[in-house]
């Protein structure tokens, strides 16, 4: 409900009814707008939502009465107040200006205002509309989302304002350029590990800042080892070997000399894992851990595995060994796959 409406007792409704037969609004005589003689109101009156709307009219000395009305509900006659909305108050009624104020000003407020005079006997009014505008508010926005590589994803940003906003989708990542979307959805087909991160949505309509909203994607992916060396240490020195994966979910690592799983804890080595890496520890070198060591990362997704070789001084041996490679060895499937089968 706007700021209309007269106060429902019938004797004043009754006075209405006359005021407006008499001479603010009668019969068969058009509002006028940009009239060269007075009144005159503003054409265009703009303010934003929560704000004080000033509607103002120009009068003179001639004038007899004068009256404010939104659309057809008198606001103000002269000094009399007609409406019961306390937001609307009397500034000025001056021989040269005739204004009211509307506070606090909210969407149902926008429309046409009409300033109607009498003068001479002859009523004469000038109309004034009243433009709302509202700052963004994003309305509704996807959750954050978890899928594995390869897939599609449909992210959506919904907003309100007046005027209506403009919605962009942008990836915050370091490589991204731009925006990825105008528009209130992204599409993204067969999304890869690149484009895994956060996403923001902006609402602007140059009526207030815009406003942001982010959702997460996160893309999964098997696991992918992208460093594992072969290192050489003399017997009784303390010697590393380290397995390095990237996974989305994590990796998880073990270490396998030959066709033998090493455990954590045994005598004389030490496993480390971590989310992207695992280290084994040999404390005190010994001729028996000389040879080749593979390391497993494996996930919900897949598994890898790179092999390495811990050797002794002068030895010789093929650096090509040392290199990672993927899902080798047909002896290391099964030992993966049954050790994710114990766990579940």
């Amino acid at each position: 409900m706007g700021v209309g409406g007269c106060l429902a007792l019938p004797w004043r409704c009754l006075v209405v009814l006359c005021l407006r037969l008499l001479f603010l609004v009668p019969a068969g005589v058009p509002v006028r707008s940009g009239d060269a003689a007075f009144p005159k109101a503003m054409d265009n009156v703009t303010v934003r939502q929560g704000e004080s709307a000033t509607l103002r009219c120009s009068v003179d000395n001639r004038v007899t009465r004068v009256a404010w009305l939104n659309r057809s509900s008198i606001l103000y006659a002269g000094n009399d107040k007609w409406c019961l909305d306390p937001r609307v108050v009397l500034l000025a009624n001056t021989k040269t200006q005739y204004s009211i104020q509307i506070k606090d000003v909210d969407v149902y407020d926008e429309g046409p205002y009409t300033c109607s005079v009498q003068t001479d006997n002859h009523p004469k009014t000038s109309r004034v509309h009243l433009i709302v505008q509202v700052s963004p508010k994003i309305i509704e926005i996807s959750s954050d989302i978890s899928i594995n590589e390869g897939g599609n994803v449909s992210l959506t940003c919904i907003a309100t304002g007046r005027p209506d906003p403009t919605i962009t989708w942008r990836h915050i990542s370091p490589k991204a350029v731009g925006f990825v979307s105008e528009d209130e959805y992204l599409e993204i087909t067969g999304i890869t590990r690149e484009q895994s991160g956060e996403y923001e949505c902006s609402a602007s309509n140059d009526v207030a800042a815009p406003v942001v909203q982010r959702v997460k994607v996160t893309v999964n992916y098997p696991p992918y080892i992208s460093d594992a060396k072969s290192t050489g240490v003399p017997v009784g020195q303390k010697g590393i070997l380290q397995c390095e994966a990237s996974a989305v979910p994590s990796a998880e690592f073990q270490w396998y000399k030959d066709d033998k799983r090493l455990a954590a804890g045994q005598k004389g080595l030490k496993v480390e894992n971590e989310a992207f890496f695992s280290r084994l520890t040999f404390f005190n070198v010994s001729e028996q851990d000389y040879g080749n060591y593979t390391c497993v990362a494996s996930n919900q997704l897949g598994n890898t595995n790179a092999s390495m070789i811990l050797y002794g001084p002068g030895a010789v041996h093929d650096g090509n060994n040392g290199a990672w490679r993927r899902a080798g060895g047909a002896w290391l499937l099964p030992l993966s796959l049954a050790h994710l089968l114990l766990k579940f």
